[in-house]
């Protein structure tokens, strides 16, 4: 082979080796950070700079990726635990705990391991929270419970650069006397509200039955009022109508009365009376005691007419 082609052959080599070397450095400086993560560089053992998502450059066999940090909300499960009440109850509670990484460099180098370190602080802020509460609470006040542990664990974890989002107790187990008696009072809570609502549905059932019973008796005071009333007017018609009766045929009569057929009439009238009086008497007593001229009907009718004139007389003076 002659030596150009040696040369040539070099050349070439060199050139391939170079290119290569090219692409594996333009490989090495280009770093692409995927979305909601941040990775921490070091330059010859020192921190360097946080790359963040998208498009970023280190020089290469100098800066190292020392962390690779997730920015997203992260769930870790907190294992059970003893604790004990402010009334020395002891309980076994177990939670989970929600935060994420605010700052990646504190959590890098703030802390060992930061999740390890969210949890132990977790469990004995958790401790510490029940220490100052009554069992009957720690029951009731669940989410202020929770909205303590939170804020306890945010003020310890800053300079860990994370933030503890949300705390949630998962369970709380109290001893098995304690179930018993609390089982045991839950028991006569509801005897007790049973009672107490029969006691108020008798209470209402008597308060309607005597408000029924005096509904009807003022009901039926106002029906016998509006019924007396009705029969007084009733009455008030009645004798109104028969004196105005009895007024329109003593009208009538005295009318007929003015004429000759009238008189007449009257006198026949006075002479049949006269004649039915003096045989009821007849037949009531065996004595009867006549005038001298009581066969003569003619003076009785003129007595009657004497007695109708006079009245008459009176009537028109």
């Amino acid at each position: 082979m002659d030596p150009v082609t040696q040369i040539l052959n070099i050349v070439f080599t060199v050139e391939a080796f170079l290119l290569v070397f090219v692409i594996v450095l333009l490989k090495s400086s280009v770093k692409f950070v995927p979305q909601n993560r941040a990775w921490l560089i070091e330059r010859f053992g020192k921190y360097q700079s946080t790359k963040e998502a998208g498009l970023n450059f280190i020089i290469p066999f100098i800066d190292r990726i020392s962390a690779d940090r997730s920015l997203k909300e992260q769930a870790q499960d907190v294992p059970s635990q003893s604790a004990i009440t402010k009334d020395n109850i002891s309980l076994i509670v177990d939670g989970v705990l929600y935060f994420r990484v605010l700052d990646p460099y504190k959590a890098t180098y703030g802390v060992d391991d930061y999740t390890f370190a969210v949890v132990q602080l977790s469990q004995t802020t958790m401790r510490s929270e029940l220490g100052k509460m009554e069992l009957d609470k720690t029951f009731e006040e669940r989410d202020l419970l929770n909205t303590n542990i939170v804020a306890a664990i945010n003020q310890a974890s800053e300079p860990w650069g994370i933030q503890v989002l949300r705390y949630e107790i998962k369970d709380i187990v109290p001893p098995n006397s304690i179930m018993e008696a609390m089982e045991a009072q839950m028991k006569a809570e509801r005897v007790k509200r049973a009672q107490i609502l029969e006691s108020e549905g008798d209470r209402q059932a008597n308060i309607n039955v005597a408000e029924g019973k005096k509904q009807a008796q003022v009901l039926a005071a106002e029906a016998d009022k509006a019924e007396q009333i009705l029969r007084a007017e009733g009455e008030a018609t009645a004798i109104t109508t028969v004196a105005e009766a009895q007024a329109n045929a003593l009208i009538k009569v005295g009318e007929a009365a003015d004429t000759e057929q009238g008189q007449k009439a009257i006198q026949l009238d006075l002479a049949t009376k006269a004649i039915a009086a003096k045989e009821a008497i007849a037949r009531e007593s065996s004595i009867v005691l006549l005038p001298d001229n009581a066969t003569d009907a003619s003076s009785m009718v003129a007595q009657g007419m004497a007695i109708i004139n006079s009245l008459n007389k009176k009537h028109l003076s």
